[in-house]
């Protein structure tokens, strides 16, 4: 992935959380955002920004970093995930 795919990730991620601030607290942010990317990212988004995280957890912000823990915590074949 070229850092220019990631960038494009990571700042979708922080516009997502931003336009679901209104939800209130920190964990119901990450909440609606984790479903977003479930039902609306390609897997192989969700697989990159995972590995990414995982990886380079610093990099992202706490909010970021708490939608894609719960990302990662639901297995990909749910039903709310299908693309």
């Amino acid at each position: 992935m070229s850092d220019q795919q990631l960038n494009n990730l990571i700042k979708m991620i922080d516009q997502i959380i931003a336009n679901n601030r209104h939800h209130g607290d920190d964990d119901k942010v990450t909440d609606v955002a984790a479903d977003h990317l479930h039902k609306f990212w390609a897997r192989s988004m969700k697989q990159q920004i995972i590995a990414y995280a995982n990886e380079n957890p610093a990099e992202l912000s706490a909010l970021a970093r708490a939608t894609i823990s719960k990302l990662e915590a639901v297995p990909e074949n749910t039903a709310s995930n299908r693309v």
